[in-house]
């Protein structure tokens, strides 16, 4: 894939050197037009997910960043799990969350089906999910999965990345049994015998294949990015608050670049995985290095997806995901992270 447009971090130390900035200048400034408070928000309580599949919002939670940032507004951090993008989805229709981590498709869907949601950062250009077989299973090749049975979480990438591998070998999908189920509930299945195959998710793909399972299929132009989302009310009434995330987050970007082992060791003890699983996952297929402000490259892979939601039954209509294509990015809060000399654009 091309880089996305934006302003692009092009080294660990340029990463470095804007967090750095984003710290000392995280929280001022404010419009002051919602509250008094330094972060010009409203609430009392920011809500916010985090899941193993994100490694940077371990790092951020981890580290307390935001509950440093927040502690002189008086603003309690409520980290609330997310066990995939459809649970983080459906925290943010609920409002039971203010800021969730997503894949790109299952964000684009979200909004297709009415959730008042934003994309305001762009985590990573992730291979998180692969087609996975049992060891000794005669499972080699996508073409196999016709008349099979797989084990997927509708609603997430790895939905998706199936959906399309089977489009793209020719496989009927109304020929293949897929069973809903969620994706530490799919590795199990695949373990038992109950499923032939399973559309996995990293990191519990890394533990499966270290068990030896077989990614039998792989292809990163299939995944959809790793998406930061918001709700609109929270961007409409803490502006600067929302800032202060995406400005957090691309603070622990910089962090991840630089102390690659530490962030593997963060995510092992999270996902309770062996060290060396976390590090594959981290040095291989995250893919933290690219610009977060949400643009072109998304827009393209989100465009070529769109139309499996209505083949699926998941959108009625190609005009409804259109309008959503257009409403999903908010850009500003990333832009100014990037360049945090911007950052008074994103005043309200």
């Amino acid at each position: 894939m091309t880089q996305s447009t934006g302003t692009l971090f092009t080294s660990i130390a340029a990463l470095a050197a804007a967090a750095l900035t984003l710290t000392a200048c995280a929280g001022e400034g404010g419009s002051g037009e919602n509250t008094g408070d330094e972060n010009g928000s409203s609430a009392d309580t920011l809500s916010i997910d985090y899941a193993t599949y994100n490694p940077l919002s371990l790092i951020i939670k981890e580290q307390g960043w935001l509950e440093e940032e927040l502690e002189a507004d008086g603003v309690d951090v409520e980290w609330v799990f997310s066990a995939g993008s459809n649970k983080a989805n459906e925290n943010l229709r609920a409002n039971a969350i203010d800021v969730g981590s997503t894949a790109g498709s299952a964000a684009l869907l979200s909004r297709s089906t009415g959730t008042p949601i934003k994309t305001i950062d762009v985590v990573g250009n992730v291979e998180w999910t692969a087609l996975v077989a049992a060891e000794d299973s005669d499972i080699t090749e996508v073409a196999d999965l016709e008349g099979a049975s797989v084990a997927a979480t509708r609603g997430t990438d790895p939905y998706f990345f199936l959906v399309q591998a089977l489009d793209e070998a020719g496989v009927d999908l109304n020929s293949v049994e897929v069973q809903n189920l969620q994706h530490a509930d799919g590795r199990t299945a695949l373990q038992n015998g109950s499923v032939d195959a399973w559309a996995g998710l990293d990191p519990i793909m890394a533990s499966a294949e270290a068990d030896g399972a077989n990614l039998f299929y792989r292809n990163v132009d299939l995944n959809t990015y790793s998406f930061l989302n918001a709700t609109e009310d929270f961007l409409e009434e803490s502006p600067e608050l929302a800032q202060l995330v995406v400005d957090t987050y691309e603070r622990a970007r910089a962090w991840a670049l630089e102390n690659p082992d530490e962030t593997a060791e963060i995510l092992a003890e999270e996902a309770d995985i062996d060290l060396e699983l976390a590090q594959t996952v981290i040095g291989e297929r995250s893919g933290f290095d690219i610009s977060p402000v949400p643009g072109n490259d998304q827009m393209a892979v989100l465009e070529r997806i769109a139309p499996i939601f209505v083949s699926t039954g998941d959108v009625d209509d190609q005009a409804t995901i259109d309008t959503a294509l257009e409403e999903l990015f908010e850009p500003r809060f990333a832009e100014a992270a990037a360049d945090p000399t911007d950052a008074d654009d994103t005043e309200e």
